[in-house]
């Protein structure tokens, strides 16, 4: 609690707040990487990311963001702070090495290695989908020249004519030969296997859905790193730069634009994402 601008509480709460805050700040980043990490794990395997160990990869995901979160963050509440000749009535982090070490750890190291992921994910995103036009393309062009091609249907109609002694009403298990059901001519082609009902849909459903995230993941990157690179800029010249004087209005300014992240994420899913928006609509009507 501030009085007038002076820490009014003892210094193990003021510990544990500051080991909270940066806890907390490094985790929104680390888990931000995780999940970069985990949309280049879809675009690298897509087959096999909607399927299997979905559970186990994000348990993973999760649980090494608050180890590696608290890591950082622990070295103060083990006794970090505690400075010779510490002012009581100050709330802050004391040791100025640990503020270049958990600033580099927290945020200008994940964020690099974030950006790099991504935009090696939008370019096997890319290469993806101009390989899977192409194939639908050729899949296409092979199909309707096997089905109408000229010396094929000549070859069919010459089958047909001369198969003079079979069963007209027989079933042909010949693909592409003509059989009778129940006195009417028909086409067979039982070596083609479809999928069941629903299938091709279900599957464009997901990978809809997952172009919809990679569409909204950008928006939200990008106003994190908005937010809260001044925050850490700041931060980090502090610590390193003794004889530079940096206005406190310009420390509460940057350290309020990293608070305000946290209530532009709501906005952007609800602004770029139709289910979520959706969701949101339901929940107002409730209330």
């Amino acid at each position: 609690q501030f009085q007038g601008g002076v820490w009014s509480l003892s210094t193990v709460l003021c510990d544990a707040l500051m080991t909270m805050d940066v806890m907390l700040c490094t985790a929104s980043i680390f888990n931000l990487c995780a999940i970069s990490v985990d949309r280049f794990i879809a675009v690298s395997i897509p087959l096999n990311y909607n399927r299997r160990q979905i559970d186990l990869r994000q348990l993973i995901l999760i649980s090494t963001t608050w180890i590696f979160a608290f890591a950082v963050a622990s070295p103060v509440i083990f006794g970090l702070n505690n400075v010779p000749n510490r002012d009581p009535s100050l709330c802050q982090l004391e040791d100025d090495n640990y503020i270049v070490y958990s600033s580099i750890c927290s945020f200008f190291i994940p964020c690099p290695v974030m950006l790099v992921l991504y935009c090696a994910m939008f370019q096997g995103l890319k290469r993806w989908e101009e390989a899977r036009k192409a194939k639908l393309r050729g899949s296409i062009y092979g199909a309707n020249r096997k089905l109408y091609h000229p010396s094929t249907l000549i070859e069919r109609a010459q089958t047909g004519l001369g198969s003079g002694e079979r069963n007209p009403y027989a079933r042909s298990d010949r693909p592409g030969d003509y059989v009778m059901d129940n006195g009417i001519q028909t086409v067979s082609y039982p070596h083609l296997k479809y999928p069941p009902p629903g299938h091709s849909r279900k599957r464009a459903k997901i990978n809809g859905r997952e172009r919809k995230a990679m569409r909204v993941l950008p928006v939200v990157v990008g106003a994190f790193l908005f937010c809260w690179t001044p925050f850490f800029v700041v931060h980090i010249t502090r610590a390193l730069c003794k004889s530079c004087t940096i206005p406190t209005q310009v420390t509460s300014t940057v350290t309020w634009l990293g608070y305000v992240n946290s209530a532009l994420n709501p906005i952007i899913y609800t602004v770029f994402n139709a289910e979520f928006r959706n969701f949101f609509r339901k929940v107002l009507h409730l209330f």
